[in-house]
């Protein structure tokens, strides 16, 4: 294959552009703003299971209290009817000193079921501390997920733009090669990621590999204008007045 020197010499600038469009690639599959907002969501996930999970118990422990309430009540009139009994002067002795008895293990029980309340209580009041916390928590975990949503926009864009502006100038590159040429090109490019190279100081400037003595030789005594190949990645290769020759 032949191209003129100064058309292979403009193959480097359609491998800088390409390389650009890799890097703008690249940096699309580890964008720093993208895996900044996928550890945000797992964040907030974990802050909104912890306020879901405050909120059972907080449930929980309003359906205990609520119980309690009424176990507490009903012993409470269950007293009252018993001292109404023994203050209405109308049962014997038997059946006073039955309610006498009676008496005293309602109070007994009353008072476990007040500390038992009161126990709860205090547990519910922890919690309803521990759930606004936990709001708190995930109120700012939204936020920082909003922001750093924004920020991931932003990138994006701004990589949106670089990679508009990178297809634009390889297609105005493009059209200036031979069809052969550029065919050669874009396979190379396909195959090992780099199309063209410089060969600078006897080295290629896609492998970074120095071609031996021999091979310079045979390379000093091609015209011009043939296309030459690395023969170590098969890279075109690009001559100049730095290539060593």
């Amino acid at each position: 294959m032949n191209a003129e020197p100064s058309i292979q010499s403009k193959l480097l600038d359609l491998a800088a552009v390409d390389a650009e469009l890799s890097r703008i690639e690249h940096r699309r599959k580890v964008l720093p703003e993208e895996q900044e907002v996928q550890r945000l969501e797992a964040e907030r996930t974990a802050r909104k299971d912890a306020a879901v999970k405050v909120e059972i118990l907080i449930d929980d422990l309003d359906r205990d209290i609520r119980k309690l309430e009424g176990e507490i009540d009903a012993v409470r009139k269950r007293e009252d009817r018993d001292r109404a009994m023994l203050t209405s002067g109308s049962v014997g002795a038997k059946q006073l000193s039955e309610l006498q008895h009676e008496l005293t293990s309602l109070e007994r029980r009353r008072k476990v079921l007040e500390d038992d309340e009161i126990d709860v209580l205090e547990r519910r009041e922890a919690a309803a501390a521990d759930h606004a916390h936990a709001g708190a928590n995930l109120d700012q975990a939204e936020q920082d997920l909003i922001d750093a949503e924004r920020r991931r926009d932003d990138a994006v864009a701004d990589l949106n733009v670089a990679q508009q502006r990178c297809e634009s100038d390889r297609k105005a590159l493009a059209g200036g090669f031979p069809a052969d040429l550029l065919a050669a090109y874009d396979k190379q490019r396909a195959s090992y990621g780099v199309g063209a190279a410089l060969l600078q100081a006897r080295r290629c400037g896609a492998c970074r590999i120095e071609l031996d003595r021999g091979e310079i030789a045979r390379i000093a005594k091609t015209a011009p204008d043939v296309v030459l190949r690395c023969p170590e990645c098969n890279s075109i290769l690009v001559r100049t007045k730095h290539s060593g020759l």
